[in-house]
């Protein structure tokens, strides 16, 4: 199960979940040998200017999921989905995390099932109340430049970094569902640097050096 929001307003956050569950069949030459299982996923969101309230509410929200299970989930998972969501050539991330894993395995099958179900649960909890609180708010164009840009940066690691878009391109998958997460529209502009101190610099210091929210 895959998604991801990407609202009209600069003030609403984008938003990109995913949770999966992969099986293998024995290799044919080791008859016998056991079947290999492994879960991944989580919820990221992306927004062009911060709330505070809106991302300790956002993070908040995949922590209690996470301390249903385990207390080290969320941590460990956030820190994860910092260091995945990193765009080496800009030095910075894509927006403000959430959790991620991926080839998790090491816990009993039915609860990481269990566990994947309470994040997948958790998501319109965390993300509909802060939309509706942001996608009616007035904006300028230059809040709609900054937005635009913003996204560029989601097409630059979705192309260059993503597991999952990389792997499609390079073995022929859909084109169209291996693109469909892309934005509608986005923004480059040759060296652009908010001024220091601006709404847009706070939003881009926040992707440079990842913070703890809760």
């Amino acid at each position: 199960m895959s998604s991801v929001l990407h609202p009209k307003n600069p003030f609403a956050p984008t938003l990109h979940f995913n949770y999966r569950y992969f099986e293998t069949d024995a290799p044919k030459d080791v008859p016998g040998a056991p079947r290999q299982w492994w879960f991944g996923g989580g919820t990221d969101f992306t927004p062009a200017y911060i709330f505070e309230d809106d991302v300790k509410h956002f993070h908040s929200i995949q922590k209690q999921a996470c301390d249903k299970f385990d207390p080290s989930f969320y941590p460990r998972f956030k820190k994860w989905c910092d260091d995945y969501f990193y765009i080496k050539h800009r030095d910075e991330r894509r927006g403000l995390g959430g959790i991620f894993f991926d080839d998790l395995n090491d816990y009993d099958q039915e609860m990481l099932l269990k566990f994947s179900t309470e994040c997948a649960n958790s998501v319109v909890p965390a993300y509909i109340p802060i939309v509706e609180k942001r996608k009616d708010m007035e904006f300028t164009e230059q809040n709609k430049a900054w937005q635009q840009l913003r996204r560029g940066r989601y097409v630059e690691f979705n192309l260059v970094y993503d597991r999952g878009t990389t792997f499609g391109l390079k073995t022929g998958g859909r084109i169209e569902s291996i693109l469909v997460s892309l934005p509608l529209s986005a923004r480059w502009e040759y060296d652009h640097k908010p001024e220091e101190g601006t709404e847009e610099w706070k939003l881009l210091d926040a992707c440079i050096n990842p913070k703890e929210w809760i």
